[in-house]
């Protein structure tokens, strides 16, 4: 037709050839997650925020990142913990650091910025292009430079190089390599750091970043760091409200909100949003995170509320909100999740009179499409219909039902969690939250625990039983599965409710999907808080200072348990206790400190 279009397509290396721009354009949720904060957060310009935040930059030392752009995975925060930045250029090069390749500089680039390795240079013009990065050459920026310093590119060979090195053009790489150790030669370069630099050069085309790049990408995590420490309760509703269509996600964050002591309050029709909101220091959840009612329903539940005030009754509210919009499916689930606490009934209560609520809503909407009115509104007696409603039961169900509706219509557990007594008990006992294990290596063995939600049983082709386990913790869900051989041992534990841990093989085989496979199940055994901690320390090969940091680290998280180390000297071993004054609340933020510091075998 004449309003069609006529479309072509090149792949990118043929458009560059014929020497037209090229420009990539990338969508980050981050950048919505970053607006919506704002919009929460009256007068707030978020590019006129200081990029030396002491709280911010404090926060990503204790590898406090949950929630922020490039840093939550539990590698990068074990790697801020390690670097402990303090400028902006830390962040740029942790970003640019951590992926394959480079990340074995990570350590050696956290000793030289904490002082506890000397920084060096192979040739001293190297100082002036590596000192920012404490001597390790990160960016394909540096490689240019060196190669223009030293080897004496011009800036056109310079930019080849960094094309041979950030798209991995083999070809064009080898094409320069006479030339860079010629002129290398005639700088007075010397032959081995010739070699050297090229070396590291050829081993860069396999992992260098550029560092414009990883700025932009350093200048996004820094200011949704900026705002979970600043403005924590508008920042995770903005990042919650972004991943509702996320199952696994959402639980995620709620767990991390507890973590940072910010209350999450179930939906309520009198008090939610659409989307999350911050409402009275609390983060409340949008009405838009009941299962069954869509945006338009909000949308018709807040406006109700805005023109008419609080819903007195669910008879008030199938009055006042269209009842084709807020129908039976959507209306049962609002109630299931405890969206009509506030108006003082009880769920069970409501659910049973909801068909007659709903009927008395439709004929009070068609009355006024029609012009009609009850006879008992003429009258003086405002609340007079009010007495021909059906009373409301107030029988309650039992808590395990409230918590399993509320699952059930929000997909997961807000007010309260079945595992929420023995939370950081299983936290401290097993490697990772199952949150975490979307994150972690192909094959890699791992401890998770959780509950089990449910249980399918199947035979293999070779007539083998097996299962297949939902297991939930207070962060997310992971099915676990369990072969035959290992299925034998474990098969009397496998029930619903049971509390397990699973040693287990990550495997992220089935795309967009992370299992693991058990090989190992044990039944979870909640024992006494611990009034005390245990650590061990080799003080035959641990560096000087290390108890006075350990020290440090207890100092971020004061409590009540105090600390002993075991430390194993050549004459045999001896207890240390830290004090009164340094006892600790043995939360798993201080126990990953620990961790990072002495290493997985210190913790008792």
């Amino acid at each position: 037709g004449a309003d069609q279009e006529l479309v072509t397509q090149f792949d990118g290396t043929t458009i560059e050839k014929l020497g037209l721009l090229k420009m990539d354009f990338l969508g980050l949720r981050n950048l919505d997650v970053i607006d919506k904060a704002v919009e929460l957060v009256p007068g707030l310009d978020i590019s006129t925020i200081p990029l030396d935040d002491k709280k911010t930059y404090a926060m990503l030392a204790r590898g406090e990142s949950i929630g922020v752009f490039q840093f939550e995975g539990s590698g990068m925060r074990e790697a801020l913990r390690s670097i402990k930045p303090t400028v902006f250029d830390d962040l740029i090069a942790i970003g640019a650091l951590y992926r394959p390749g480079p990340m074995a500089y990570i350590p050696v680039y956290a000793r030289r910025k904490n002082g506890k390795e000397p920084v060096t240079y192979p040739d001293e013009r190297l100082k002036a292009i590596t000192a920012p990065t404490y001597g390790i050459c990160i960016y394909q920026e540096q490689y240019m430079e060196i190669a223009k310093h030293i080897a004496g590119f011009s800036p056109a060979e310079a930019d080849d190089l960094r094309k041979a090195i950030g798209k991995k053009i083999h070809s064009l790489m080898a094409s320069l390599k006479s030339k860079f150790l010629e002129g290398c030669a005639a700088s007075g370069t010397a032959a081995g750091v010739a070699q050297q630099l090229w070396a590291d050069m050829e081993q860069a085309q396999d992992y260098s970043f550029n560092k414009s790049h990883a700025a932009c990408y350093a200048l996004i995590s820094y200011r949704t760091a900026w705002l979970r420490a600043n403005h924590p309760r508008e920042y995770m509703a903005a990042l919650i409200s972004s991943v509702m269509n996320t199952k696994d996600k959402v639980p995620f964050y709620v767990a991390a909100c507890a973590e940072l002591g910010i209350e999450v309050l179930p939906p309520d029709v009198n008090e939610s949003q659409v989307d999350f909101a911050v409402v009275e220091g609390k983060i409340r959840f949008g009405l838009n995170a009941v299962k069954n009612v869509g945006e338009a329903t909000c949308r018709a539940i807040v406006a109700a509320r805005e023109e008419g005030g609080p819903f007195a009754s669910i008879w008030d509210f199938t009055e006042r909100v269209d009842p084709s919009v807020a129908n039976k499916r959507s209306l049962e689930s609002l109630v299931s999740c405890g969206a009509l606490d506030s108006t003082r009934a009880s769920r069970q209560g409501m659910l049973h009179v909801l068909e007659d609520a709903l009927s008395y809503g439709q004929k009070q909407q068609q009355d006024r499409l029609l012009g009609q009115a009850s006879i008992f509104d003429l009258g003086e007696e405002p609340a007079a219909s009010a007495r021909h409603h059906a009373t409301i039961p107030d029988g309650e169900f039992e808590k395990s039902e409230l918590l399993r509706l509320e699952k059930e219509s929000l997909g997961l557990y807000v007010s309260e969690h079945p595992l929420s007594a023995i939370r950081d008990q299983l936290r401290r006992r097993t490697d990772c939250t199952l949150a975490e294990l979307e994150r972690r290596r192909e094959g890699e063995t791992v401890l998770a625990g959780g509950i089990v939600a449910g249980v399918r049983t199947t035979m293999t082709k070779k007539g083998e039983p097996m299962a297949f386990v939902q297991l939930e913790d207070v962060t997310g869900s992971v099915e676990i599965v369990v072969f035959n051989s290992t299925y034998a041992a474990a098969r009397e534990l496998l029930v619903e409710d049971a509390v397990l841990t699973v040693k287990g093989r990550i495997d992220h085989k089935q795309q967009g999907e992370t299992k693991l496979i058990a090989l190992e199940v044990t039944a979870f055994e909640a024992t006494p808080e611990r009034r005390e901690v245990r650590l061990k320390v080799d003080g035959r090969i641990a560096p000087a200072g290390l108890i006075r940091e350990l020290g440090t680290v207890v100092e971020q998280f004061p409590g009540e348990a105090l600390v002993y180390v075991d430390v194993v000297t050549s004459y045999g071993e001896k207890k240390l206790e830290l004090g009164d004054h340094h006892r600790v609340n043995p939360v798993p933020d201080f126990f990953a400190e620990v961790r990072s510091l002495l290493g997985a075998a210190a913790v008792q």
